[in-house]
């Protein structure tokens, strides 16, 4: 199992080591320890390998990621998961501002809270997060999955495309053309599948409701022509 001190190692050499990865490598579970906030623990991974990091990273931790599980023991700042094309990232902790940002693909679970934009403009992602969100979080947001077991800031979804959001808690707002829906079948099997797979499955997918896009600020409306 290769391990990294980023005490003593440069975070460059991580890296690397991750990009270097050839098909059909033995190496398949790297260990990070001391990342004492450091930035971009972890970027663009492109191989199914699981990488363990022990404590709080900064900026964009697992970013770019393609197939790797990665799991943060501790809390990740701005931007984890930015990017994410697919594979998991996992927070054991807290997340800053725009989690899963432009998101792709993959599985982003945030086990405690996360700060304003979460899943700012996601593409694909899906994203559980155990805890509570903040402002304007899957603003933007075109397709994938946005799962809060806690509360909504202000402006949930403002200016929402396709993207699927499920609330348990309280939302303090919604934003521009984002409405309340109709929860069906289909979407608490969703819900049931995505809880499960963030290792969430006590929570009842019952408890939860449902928000989208009204459909009306990205459809041309003659009316509104000068």
């Amino acid at each position: 199992m290769p391990a990294f001190d980023l005490a003593t190692t440069p975070i460059r050499e991580l890296n690397q080591a991750l990009h270097a990865l050839l098909p059909g490598t033995n190496d398949r579970a790297f260990e990070v320890r001391n990342p004492r906030g450091s930035h971009a623990v972890a970027v663009g991974c492109a191989a199914p390998v699981a990488i363990a990091v022990h404590g709080p990273v900064g900026y964009y931790c697992g970013g770019m990621n393609a197939e790797a599980a990665i799991t943060i023991h501790g809390s990740a700042g701005p931007g984890v998961a930015e990017n994410m094309m697919s594979g998991t990232v996992i927070v054991e902790g807290d997340a800053s501002q725009y989690a899963g940002a432009t998101g792709r693909g993959g599985l982003l679970v945030i086990r405690g809270n996360a700060a304003s934009r979460c899943g700012i403009s996601m593409k694909g992602i899906d994203i559980v997060v155990g805890g509570h969100v903040g402002h304007m979080s899957a603003f933007m947001g075109q397709s994938g999955h946005l799962v809060v077991c806690g509360d909504a800031g202000e402006a949930l979804g403002d200016s929402l495309y396709e993207a699927k959001l499920f609330v348990r808690g309280r939302v303090k707002s919604l934003g521009a053309d984002c409405i309340e829906k109709e929860m069906r079948g289909e979407h608490l099997e969703t819900l049931e599948r995505l809880l499960a797979a963030a290792g969430m499955g006590g929570v009842k997918p019952s408890e939860f409701r449902r928000y989208g896009s009204a459909r009306k600020l990205y459809n041309f409306d003659i009316d509104n022509a000068y």
